[in-house]
């Protein structure tokens, strides 16, 4: 038995847009506006990899002075 016409849902086309006009005016001036935009340094990802390093050795460290301490070593 077909589904009746109430049934069956419409499927939006890729081609169909998802904002009225007018809605999509106000989104694409207020991206122009620069509000959302903040200025920032470049990443540096050695002083990531640095820090990175750092928080390891100190971390190794604090364990194996736990494990000496508490004579596991």
């Amino acid at each position: 038995m077909p589904d009746s016409p109430a049934e069956r849902t419409v499927q939006p086309s890729a081609d169909d847009p998802k904002l009225s006009a007018a809605d999509q005016a106000s989104v694409d001036q207020y991206l122009r506006s620069g509000s959302n935009s903040v200025e920032r340094k470049p990443f540096r990802p050695w002083l990531l990899l640095v820090v990175i390093l750092v928080v390891m050795t100190l971390l190794s460290l604090l364990s194996y002075w736990i494990a000496r301490f508490k004579g596991v070593v």
